[in-house]
């Protein structure tokens, strides 16, 4: 028999090798003989697809998996493949064998098992068993759990990302551009401390401009013109970079002694502070979770932080306006609380600290621990326990890509004792873990679901609440689409009950990945379809959605520093006639942390040039036909959700893009 073996080999940089390669192909009847691929002329190059023929003694029947074999010529060089797919002369279908892996190293071995999805139920073959075992201790011995810090999740255990698996790390375009963006972001803003002085305070509000030269954006260049206004400063609450934190207020908070009285002027005359209560047109946000927080201390400076409270009313005109705000937690004579009707510095500064403790929150909360370090529990786990030819691994995978990487990277260069926050930010430091333990103290599964999310915070009817919205909508296209991917390969609860490799899974996140987090509320075994649905399109709404929520617009909101400051260097106000321009100008961040605040939240909310945008599958893990159709019937729903997206921001001044499925990535890669 003579079989036609076409091998594709990846198309990033130094995917191609000039080793040799060596194929067997088996099949339930026997195996093929072992045949290096070798054509006239340069084999395996970047992009190529190659053709070859390998020959068996015998017909070796359905085949069952490929067998490559990497050996050294001259030097190592890795090889990345894409695929393998196999010709069986007379039969007009052919095997593909997806890899999409890096074969690293002298005389390594990879075994392909055939691109059908199947659960350990399906195979019954001791070839088959045999390979899902051997694939699970092999990756379990690659990929460990590590208590990176107690009473936050586990993380992959590796101190850099250069302690990752090849297959775990960035492309190499993508680690260049990675590496060069923030360099050239820090050298243009560098430029721009000589030229105003490094290390001092700006003189006043319009010196902020100076650093607007080639970084910018629309929405950052509009938050510059309108970042005072009261209206500006409520919109973001609904659609800024931490759009979770609002909720509805249905009773004053003893510890904000509100009086109607006092907000009157702010609501319409025809009404009070008590009835709009009843209503449900008085929003809260509450930053408690800041209260105590050590401040960091930058070139021997003690930073300041604050906890404040914030009132919002929906006017039915001006829409979402603050009408009140307290910086303490706890009400005495030092702790005023501020008004539009104070004087407008006064009021301006406490619209600054509570933009100051938003960047806390949703660099660190919103972003950092609940997209990245959640997710990350999900794909140590998937990697650990499920086998490539699963069909759940397989529908991950692809929203799970480069996320290890970017989390390493964090830890060491973002978060860690030396890293980024400890030289410009106010929590940066101990308060960044004291901060992140107490949101996993209150954190629950439930939470990360749109619809629940948004009933118990009591903001579904909050009118132009686009975040809302648009998760809503991508909430039942994701959930549609999952739903089609496992009704394909599991046709009741008691086969997802069974799945072995599925229950392994599950333990692995809920029992090892959330151990430290007390109040989560994951079990530890899935036991209906339903279940398993609802995970799987948290999992990916929050590598996809959620994440494009939080991150993609960081740059647009932070870049006018007085707008969202990463740190303030003097305390909250205590008196509200003392409040002076030089105060403001003496808390705000000096020029040296306004340039890497605006460099660092540039470098991380720009668009990423090899970015794959929601739903484009470009490595094909599926091969079924049913299962392409499900795919492409959710590509096809994210496109009429973008046409929709589209059109409600037709004619807005300022429009929310962030949830556009073609700019929001599959995974977390930035």
């Amino acid at each position: 028999m003579e079989y036609k073996v076409t091998v594709a080999t990846g198309t990033s940089e130094y995917s191609g090798t000039n080793n040799y390669i060596y194929v067997t192909l088996v099949g339930e009847r026997g195996e093929s003989e072992r045949t290096v691929l070798d054509n006239p002329g340069l084999d395996f190059r970047r992009r190529a697809v190659d053709d070859y023929t390998v020959k068996s003694a015998a017909d070796l029947g359905p085949l069952i998996l490929v067998r490559l074999e990497k050996q050294k010529y001259w030097v190592e060089d890795n090889w990345f493949c894409l695929y393998v797919k196999v010709s069986v002369p007379g039969q007009r279908s052919s095997y593909t064998f997806p890899c999409y892996r890096w074969l690293v190293g002298d005389k390594v071995v990879v075994e392909l098992r055939e691109g059908t999805a199947k659960k350990i139920s399906d195979d019954t073959l001791p070839l088959e068993i045999s390979h899902r075992n051997a694939e699970l201790q092999e990756r379990q011995k690659i990929y460990r759990w590590l208590a990176w810090a107690p009473g936050i999740p586990k993380c992959i255990d590796a101190k850099s990302e250069a302690d990752l698996p090849q297959d775990a790390r960035f492309d190499n375009e993508k680690r260049s551009d990675f590496v060069g963006s923030l360099h050239y972001a820090l050298l243009e803003l560098s430029l721009k401390k000589l030229a105003i002085k490094f290390g001092k305070s700006w003189n006043d509000l319009d010196d902020f401009k100076r650093i607007f030269w080639k970084l910018r954006s629309p929405i950052a260049e509009y938050t510059m013109n309108h970042w005072k206004e009261d209206c500006f400063f409520g919109y973001q609450f609904l659609n800024g970079s931490n759009p979770r934190m609002i909720t509805r207020c249905k009773k004053l908070p003893s510890n904000f002694p509100v009086t109607g009285d006092m907000v009157q002027s702010s609501l319409i005359p025809t009404t009070t502070l008590k009835e709009e209560l009843k209503k449900g047109n008085i929003f809260l946000v509450d930053h408690a979770i800041m209260d105590g927080i050590p401040a960091n201390v930058i070139r021997d400076k003690t930073q300041h932080i604050a906890a404040p409270l914030c009132l919002l009313y929906e006017h039915p005109e001006k829409g979402l306006i603050p009408i009140a705000i307290q910086l303490d937690q706890k009400p005495d004579k030092d702790t005023p609380i501020f008004l539009p009707s104070d004087p407008p510095l006064a009021w301006l500064l406490a619209k600054m600290w509570v933009r100051h403790a938003e960047f806390q929150v949703f660099q660190l909360l919103s972003h950092l621990l609940r997209t990245h370090l959640l997710v990350e529990v999900i794909c140590v786990s998937t990697l650990r326990q499920l086998p490539a030819v699963h069909p759940i691994y397989k529908l991950l995978t692809p929203h799970l890509r480069y996320t290890l990487e970017i989390n390493c990277r964090g830890r060491t260069q973002l978060i860690s004792p030396d890293g980024i926050f400890k030289s410009v930010v106010s929590t940066g430091g101990d308060g960044l873990l004291i901060l992140a333990q107490r949101e996993y103290k209150v954190l629950t599964y439930r939470s990360l679901q749109p619809k629940f999310d948004f009933l118990d915070r009591g903001v579904t009817k909050l009118r132009d609440y686009f975040y809302k919205d648009h998760s809503m909508m991508l909430w039942d296209v994701i959930q549609n689409f999952v739903s089609g991917i496992v009704s394909l390969y599991y046709k009741s609860d008691s086969e997802v009950e069974q799945d072995s490799e599925l229950q392994a899974w599950i333990n692995d996140v809920a029992v090892e990945g959330f151990v430290d987090v007390p109040h989560f509320g994951l079990a530890s075994e899935l036991k209906t379809k339903e279940e398993l649905i609802t995970l799987l399109s948290v999992v990916i709404f929050t590598s996809t959605a959620q994440h494009a929520a939080t991150n993609n617009g960081q740059f647009d909101w932070c870049a006018w520093v007085p707008n969202t400051p990463c740190t303030m260097r003097h305390p909250p106000p205590t008196d509200k006639d003392a409040v002076t321009m030089g105060m403001i100008m003496d808390t705000l961040p000096d020029i040296s942390q306004s340039c890497v605040q605006m460099a660092i939240t540039w470098h991380l909310g720009r668009a990423q040039p090899d970015a794959i945008p929601m739903g484009q599958y470009v490595e094909q893990y599926f091969t079924e036909p049913a299962a392409l159709r499900v795919i492409d019937k959710f590509r096809k729903e994210l496109k009429e959700l973008e046409e929709q997206i589209i059109a409600q921001n037709e004619g807005l001044e300022l429009q929310y893009l962030y949830l556009c499925p073609s700019r929001m990535e599959n995974s977390i890669t930035i």
